[in-house]
């Protein structure tokens, strides 16, 4: 029979987060304030202003209700949010700078007019991002990796935060027919080497987050893999950021490719906040966000149970 137990564990069976990941990033270097990483993941919000991104193509296009979603995704508790003009889905058609800069820059100068939630611009080109910049952005989002030199010298002369993705081939290649020895360690080396050249061209490692690119250029199964291995990238000793929201492995371990995949972004969320994972870019912030803290309440990373005050009976 089952006679309970104190929920307090033993201090000696505390998984204590920095222990188990002694590399792991605590701090994230913006372009005018530094981003604290606390236990839990932060969730950056995700705002496409496309009219053919894979989730929400065309439900944002026009300035105002793109303006609207980014504030109630903050008042849902996004702690960042990334402006998109171009869609990277799979085969998507590409668009010109001048295209992407009218539909990103009215969105972002309001936003950060309106709120103090650092704004990242997810952009590969350096034009894009130096006027994003100027109009209020701290971080650049490169799928490419900063790939492109000049987009590395914008980084660097404005002393944006940038994030650094791995992609195999290009939006229009890269779901052909991604192969991978072993899917980990290849994207690991790869970061290391992206790592590495951004901060011989002058940006400063506390500047340089890294994102294993899930979704681009990998199978499913390779999703599923990098998802479960996330923790490894914490040795690179940057912070680490996981895109996993709403993408077509999630309906494929639900066995339904219509599916709507909220509740399986929920799952995918838990179990990165359970490797440490320190920033997780999501379409649905107040339902991971909520899972989130029931999850760090009942125990979480390591076994600490919640502490707070206990809310009022019904």
């Amino acid at each position: 029979m089952w006679l309970g137990r104190s929920l307090a564990l033993p201090d000696m069976t505390i998984d204590d987060l920095s222990i188990r990941y002694p590399n792991r990033a605590t701090t994230w270097q913006l372009r005018t304030r530094t981003l604290a990483l606390p236990r839990r993941p932060l969730l950056m919000g995700i705002v496409n202003i496309t009219p053919d991104s894979f989730s929400d193509g065309g439900k944002f296009l026009d300035p105002q209700p793109a303006i609207e979603h980014a504030l109630k995704l903050v008042d849902e508790g996004a702690d960042l949010l990334d402006i998109g003009g171009e869609s990277t889905r799979p085969y998507a058609t590409p668009v010109d700078a001048h295209e992407e800069l009218r539909r990103v820059l009215p969105v972002i100068e309001a936003i950060c007019l309106r709120t103090r939630t650092p704004v990242s611009i997810d952009t590969s080109k350096p034009q894009v991002a130096a006027a994003a910049l100027a109009a209020g952005a701290e971080i650049i989002n490169d799928i490419t990796g900063f790939a492109d030199p000049a987009m590395v010298e914008v980084a660097r002369d404005n002393s944006a935060g940038v994030c650094a993705m791995h992609m195999q081939g290009t939006p229009q290649t890269m779901q052909d027919q991604p192969t991978y020895g072993d899917v980990v360690e290849e994207v690991f080396d790869y970061l290391s080497q992206r790592r590495a050249e951004l901060v011989r061209s002058g940006i400063a490692p506390r500047r340089i987050c890294l994102d294993p690119g899930i979704g681009f250029g990998k199978t499913h199964q390779h999703n599923l893999t990098l998802a479960a291995h996330c923790d490894r990238f914490h040795d690179q000793g940057q912070p680490v950021l996981v895109g996993h929201s709403r993408k077509g492995f999630i309906g494929k371990v639900l066995g339904d490719k219509a599916a709507d995949r909220a509740d399986g972004n929920i799952g995918v969320a838990l179990a990165l906040a359970r490797q440490g994972v320190q920033l997780l870019r999501v379409h649905d912030i107040r339902p991971i966000r909520e899972a989130l803290l029931l999850f760090e309440a009942v125990g979480g990373i390591d076994g600490r149970v919640w502490e707070g005050e206990a809310p009022a009976e019904p």
